[in-house]
């Protein structure tokens, strides 16, 4: 029996290593890159005991063009058979826009966006020639509607949607899936480690953040998804109501984002 094989992206920590111990307790074989390889090295150990068949493990830095194409073809050569593809690898932003150097834009757009669509147009060919592929690509409810101190952060993943949704239709003849996730308050280091006006790391933890889900709890409803198909899932607790109160009452709810924003603003720099 054939194993699938899935390649996780900011695999080391928070969503993607949530999603590769999910996809190797219902064993898949891993392909598992982020940038530090300590960290990796421990998401395999963990990916293995939960009864993956195998784990390979590859240092990649989206922030590098050069480094995703020599990495990524080391990844295609050695992994001929490769299922899914999951876009996971990105940063967030804690910066007041008119305060915020150019810089960070740059590097947002190029973790969040762009890396993923130079990673897609490389494997790209190998899912047409074997009949089938998935992308599970990690957006988030900021991908869906903007709000105060995450403008380069938000506008990277407003471009996913619109890039996805064009792959997901030029290639559905070819069987190629798109399964976008959008989550809202997962309990993750993403606030932590969010670029703030300078491009250094804010090093707080959103309030939020700290009360959000379980990485765990969001990658079984994410398999759960894939396996039923959906294009399109929205996953975190009240928040991702947000989503449906834009689409119908959107005066009322951008109000409501204003006062909200007054609340966070005391950590903000």
């Amino acid at each position: 029996m054939k194993v699938e094989t899935v390649w996780i992206t900011g695999a080391s920590s928070g969503i993607g290593k949530a999603l590769a111990l999910k996809y190797a307790s219902e064993a898949y074989g891993l392909i598992i890159t982020a940038r530090r390889l300590d960290e990796l090295e421990k998401v395999r150990q963990e990916s293995l005991s939960k009864g993956a068949p195998f784990v390979k493990v590859y240092s990649m830095d989206m922030s590098s063009e050069e480094e995703i194409q020599s990495v990524g073809n080391l990844v295609l050569s050695e992994n001929p058979n490769i299922d899914i593809l999951v876009h996971n690898a990105g940063i967030s932003q804690r910066s007041k826009f008119e305060l915020t150097d150019l810089k960070v834009f740059k590097k947002l757009m190029q973790i969040n966006f762009l890396s993923y669509v130079q990673l897609t147009q490389m494997i790209l060919p190998l899912f047409k020639k074997q009949g089938h592929g998935q992308f599970i690509v990690t957006s988030s409810l900021a991908g869906k509607f903007g709000t105060a101190y995450r403008s380069g952060y938000s506008a990277s993943k407003h471009a996913l949607h619109g890039f996805f949704d064009s792959i997901r239709a030029e290639h559905h003849e070819d069987n190629i899936k798109v399964t976008i996730i959008c989550p809202g308050y997962i309990k993750t280091d993403i606030s932590k480690n969010a670029f703030n006006a300078k491009g250094e790391a804010h090093n707080k933890m959103d309030l939020n953040q700290e009360k959000g889900m379980l990485p765990s709890v969001l990658a079984d409803k994410v398999f759960k998804a894939v396996k039923q198909g959906k294009y399109e899932i929205y996953i975190g607790g009240k928040e991702r109501f947000g989503v449906y109160l834009n689409r119908i009452y959107p005066r009322w709810f951008k109000n409501l984002v204003r006062k909200q924003t007054a609340e966070i603003k005391t950590v903000i720099k």
